[in-house]
């Protein structure tokens, strides 16, 4: 999909809300590259899957990063009863077919997460391969936290794969805490991991950084 050789550009990296007009199928592609393994049995084929996520994609849930005006990386959430990743299971059916998509709708409901109250759960962080290592996970999670602040939720809960232990170093570096690992041994030779771990961090109330060192007259 020519991941490989997108965000090798030298400028600044911009953070923005919401997927920008036109690059549903960017977004979709960068979604796709990082977490079509784990999607794959629900999904596949490849070009169907991104064709799919790029229809149903709700863009005003993910903050994305932008190199020289290209997409380069995103980090999805789910808030409001609305998550990135969108799609029925109507639509899937109709994308697949009844008799092939019920099977693909119970591989979907593995994923399936509800926040608690005060939650914001994260959708996932996808970050062109060109440009790892340029702190873009960094910045796309602090603007995450930024949202979850300024809509009132205490907290953010995501979920790490235990083959991807760079991921869960990030966050632990970003002040998430590992509170629960599910082991999932049926699913490693199906999507290739073994266990999950749910992490979360406390969001710091809007204002707080402001009223810091504010004494009362």
């Amino acid at each position: 999909m020519g991941l490989g050789t997108a965000g090798t550009g030298t400028g600044p990296v911009s953070v923005r809300r919401g997927v920008p007009a036109g690059a549903e199928r960017r977004a979709a592609e960068l979604y796709w590259d990082a977490f079509g393994r784990k999607l794959g049995p629900a999904l596949n084929p490849p070009d169907k899957a991104v064709s799919f996520l790029a229809d149903h994609l709700n863009a005003d849930r993910a903050v994305c990063a932008l190199l020289d005006g290209q997409l380069v990386g995103l980090a999805g959430y789910q808030l409001g009863g609305r998550a990135f990743t969108g799609g029925s299971a109507s639509a899937v059916l109709r994308a697949y077919g009844h008799l092939r998509g019920l099977h693909r709708l119970l591989f979907l409901a593995l994923f399936e997460r509800r926040p608690d109250p005060g939650q914001l759960v994260m959708d996932g962080i996808a970050v062109a391969p060109g440009i790892r290592g340029r702190g873009v996970g960094s910045l796309l999670i602090e603007e995450v936290a930024a949202v979850a602040a300024e809509q009132d939720c205490r907290q953010i809960r995501l979920d790490v794969i235990d083959t991807n232990p760079r991921a869960r170093a990030l966050y632990e570096r970003l002040g998430f805490t590992a509170v629960r690992t599910e082991r999932t041994p049926y699913l490693r030779g199906l999507m290739g991991f073994g266990a999950v771990t749910t992490m979360r961090r406390p969001v710091e109330p809007k204002g707080t950084k402001e009223t810091k060192g504010l004494s009362t007259p």
